[in-house]
Order: C-alpha cells, then sequence, then structure tokens
C-alpha cells in the first residue's frame, strides 16, 4: 500500500520505511524526515519537542516520547514480537501516521495545509510557540 498524504507520498526515506524494516527511522536520525514527522506528531497529538530537536531536525529524546506516546494512544504494537509500544518509526507507524493525516487534509485548491506550511524556508508559524518548549 502506498502512502497517500502529501506530506509522506513520494518521500523515498517514507516509502522505504513502509517497506523495508532495515528503513525504520529510529532516535538518533536527523534530517527533513525526521523534521516532518516531528511536525506531523505535533498536528495530530499537540506533542511536545523540544526547539533544539526541531532546529536541528534531529530525532532526539522529546521526539522519541512523541512518537512513543503516538503509538500507545492508538495501541500500535507488532505482536508477532513486541508486548508495547516502542519509540520507532516503522511499517506500522509510518501507516498509521499518514492514514491520519491523509484524513485531516484540506484539499488541495483550499487553503495552505501542513505540508505547504512544511515546504517553507523558515520554521512553520504552527511549530512557534505550539507543541515546543521554551
Amino acid at each position: 500500500m502506498a502512502l497517500k498524504s502529501r506530506i509522506f507520498q513520494g518521500n523515498p526515506a517514507f516509502e522505504a520505511c513502509l517497506t523495508r524494516d532495515t528503513a525504520h527511522i529510529t532516535p538518533g536520525s536527523t534530517g527533513d524526515h525526521v523534521a516532518k514527522i516531528q511536525a506531523v506528531v505535533i498536528f495530530l497529538d499537540n506533542a511536545v519537542i523540544v526547539d533544539s530537536e526541531l532546529k536541528s531536525k534531529h530525532y532526539g529524546p522529546s521526539t522519541a516520547a512523541a512518537v512513543l506516546n503516538f503509538k500507545r494512544k492508538r495501541k500500535i504494537i507488532n505482536p508477532a514480537y513486541q508486548s508495547q509500544a516502542d519509540n520507532i518509526v516503522g511499517k506500522m507507524t509510518i501507516q498509521a501516521l499518514d492514514d491520519e493525516l491523509e484524513s485531516r487534509q484540506v484539499p488541495t485548491n483550499a487553503q495552505p495545509s501542513l505540508p505547504c506550511l512544511l515546504n517553507s524556508p523558515s520554521k512553520p508559524d504552527f511549530l512557534a510557540g505550539r507543541g515546543s518548549s521554551r
């Protein structure tokens, strides 16, 4: 199944995460893909992620806690080898993030949406003062 949300669709890191265990996104990762995950968990769950992680696009402790909280709320576990949620963005998690985000997407002919804001060169306004600690 392909990713459907505009923020995840077509992104090689997320498409790989959806299909390969070796492409899971884990604490310690850094990059634009991490910034998108951070923005999505803030948007969906009003997660709190520290400014230093947001600015550096780093999957640090507060990002890991936000992902873990997202997974716990939605009971995302693989019962084949887990008894509780972890803080890794793997196949089930990226699919859940994508499905929930896609269900909340504004049509492309409407007001700017989350992906439009994330593609701007500066930090999205919705991240300033919301979901980040000062």
